[in-house]
């Protein structure tokens, strides 16, 4: 091993010696049109796709720089067929152009590829969509129809680059505030106003719509008011839970000139529609039982919206991502830590919100000092007698659970809690049992999906506060939950080998702290099971930004002169 630092495979993957000297010079590159697939010790994978490199493209990558990175590093001939694919995939980008005034009722369809139309014209499920040829290269497309071609073209292997423009919307004068909190002085930040600027366009660079990429922590919120306030017109947001709703109003009346009676929210509690107006998914997908429509979707042609925002576009449900489809005359701005979705449906989100229009490495704002340092530990730990013999007699699926809920964890938990006794720490995981089995004997405050939201909003203040030092949280703390002061975050079982909600999880702690400390991802596993295979697949994304994780047995967890002293695999 260490013969090599780079091999491309027939199939698009692309094999990196994980000790190179260059493996982080690699690693960058490689993050602009490849994602990580697998990492056994020594030798990453990643893999070339046909969205990873559309996004590439949609970012002004051509096919000969992408093919020229991979020779520069590669330690063997790059494949001729690798180099075709990607030639195919990233010349695709662009191939279909939707043009046409906004508001008409006929839009025209543009490839410069003869025989490719002439082929989706005769589809037989495509072919419905197109009203005729205005000339060899260009064919009618009724507008009622943008979304669904886009989306399905996409499907097809056939990105389109929507030139049509969009509609202003209803106009809504404001301006960002100046200062904020006792009068400190507000101001967007320079990554911030990049985005916003990727996501709005200008004279270089065609805006319109698409997906920012950032961190939890980096301010993806101010940067969804950063475009309201560029485009000043009226806004729907849509985002993942009532607090975040709540949290989305608050930064609105704190960060801009925008009155209480401007923003409305639209929850089970109330309903108001205004100006700008803050909903969830689940409302959204709302129906009742003996109905099939979903009642609450009305809420997309309540106003002349300008701007949609989906936040945590990542978990965007397949419901609203049909009723995206015919929504295509707003723009709209997704907004999310990670573009993966483990539905695998990546694809609609570039065909129907749009494509990746700004990313910073996390790595990146650490070093800048916008996020907090994190470092990650796998903890080990091992299986008793009796829970061993259940384990390897159970099913697959028990095998997972049974590992998840392994009780030798309770002890881990409880010397990490000594060792980081007065930082603010978040305990994370899948199952209601353990969970409430371990706020009960370290009597520490539990939220769950049943607990009501003003007693959650009240754990998040007295959190917050220092009032509580320690908060147990089931998944309900995944996603837009706004814990500022979270130092430590132990994670004791997860979702199987969702890289998403690692991702998530390590964002609880991401924030960059006011004394500029470090802060700590623990992720218990139990050795020699399921979980361990999980905890690989979990740490995909994480590791394709940069982060490392130290491996560490259970028992070697323990607080002895101020440091935690554990036996280093040399995992990463």
């Amino acid at each position: 091993m260490g013969s090599f630092d780079l091999v491309v495979q027939q199939d698009m993957t692309i094999l990196v010696y994980a000790n190179s000297p260059l493996y982080e010079d690699m690693r960058q590159a490689l993050q602009r049109f490849a994602q990580l697939v697998k990492h056994p010790a020594g030798i990453h994978t990643f893999k070339m796709s046909s969205i990873t490199l559309w996004n590439a493209a949609s970012a002004g990558m051509e096919s000969e720089e992408v093919i020229a990175l991979l020779e520069q590093y590669a330690s063997t001939p790059v494949p001729l067929k690798v180099k075709q694919d990607i030639q195919l995939w990233m010349g695709r980008y662009g191939l279909f152009t939707l043009e046409g005034e906004e508001g008409a009722g006929i839009l025209e369809l543009t490839c410069t590829d003869r025989a490719v139309l002439e082929r989706m014209i005769q589809d037989g499920e495509l072919g419905l969509m197109f009203s005729g040829r205005m000339s060899e290269h260009t064919a009618w497309v009724q507008a009622k129809h943008r979304g669904r071609l886009k989306r399905d073209l996409a499907r097809a292997g056939y990105p389109v680059l929507d030139r049509v423009g969009y509609r202003e919307g209803e106009r809504l004068a404001f301006s960002l505030a100046e200062t904020i909190a006792e009068g400190k002085p507000f101001e967007l930040r320079s990554y911030q106003q990049e985005a916003i600027q990727a996501f709005v366009g200008s004279e270089q660079v065609l805006g319109g719509d698409g997906v920012v990429v950032l961190p939890c922590g980096a301010g993806k919120t101010v940067v969804g008011i950063g475009a309201i306030a560029a485009l000043q017109s009226e806004t729907l947001i849509l985002t993942s839970n009532a607090t975040s709703v709540k949290q989305w109003k608050s930064e609105l009346l704190k960060k801009t000139t925008l009155r209480e009676d401007q923003i409305g929210t639209y929850t089970a509690n109330e309903k108001q529609v205004r100006p700008i107006t803050i909903s969830t998914y689940q409302m959204m997908t709302f129906r009742r039982p003996d109905e099939e429509e979903w009642i609450h979707m009305r809420l997309f042609h309540e106003r002349n919206w300008g701007l949609l925002i989906y936040d945590e576009v990542h978990l965007l449900p397949a419901p609203v991502f049909r009723t995206t489809a015919d929504l295509q005359a707003a723009r709209r701005l997704g907004l999310t830590a990670t573009l993966i979705r483990e539905d695998g449906c990546e694809q609609d989100v570039f065909s129907l919100i749009g494509p990746k229009r700004y990313e910073k490495p996390w790595k990146q704002l650490e070093q800048e000092g916008w996020i907090a340092k994190v470092h990650c530990v796998e903890v080990r730990v091992g299986m008793e007698g009796h829970l061993s013999e259940c384990y390897h007699t159970a099913s697959e699926r028990d095998k997972a659970r049974l590992a998840g809920e392994n009780e030798q964890k309770e002890q881990v938990v409880d010397r990490l809690l000594k060792r980081h006794s007065s930082e603010p720490t978040l305990i994370i995981g899948q199952y209601l049992n353990q969970l409430k089995t371990l706020a009960e004997r370290l009597h520490i405050p539990l939220m769950t999906g049943k607990t009501p939201q003003e007693e959650r909003e009240e754990l998040y203040r007295q959190f917050r506060s220092g009032q509580i030092r320690q908060l147990i949280v089931s998944k309900v703390a995944n996603f837009a939950v706004d814990l500022p002061d979270a130092t430590i975050a132990i994670q004791i079982s997860g979702s199987y080998g969702s890289r998403q909600e690692e991702a998530q999880r390590l964002g609880r702690v991401l924030r960059a702290k006011a004394d500029g400390r470090d802060a700590y991802f623990y992720s218990l596993v139990t050795d020699q099971s399921k979980e361990q295979e999980f905890a690989r697949k979990r740490q995909l994304f994480l590791l394709e930004q940069g982060y490392t994780y130290d491996v560490m047995k259970g028992e070697g967890v323990y607080e002895a002169d101020g440091a935690i002293e554990h036996a280093s695999e040399g995992e990463s």
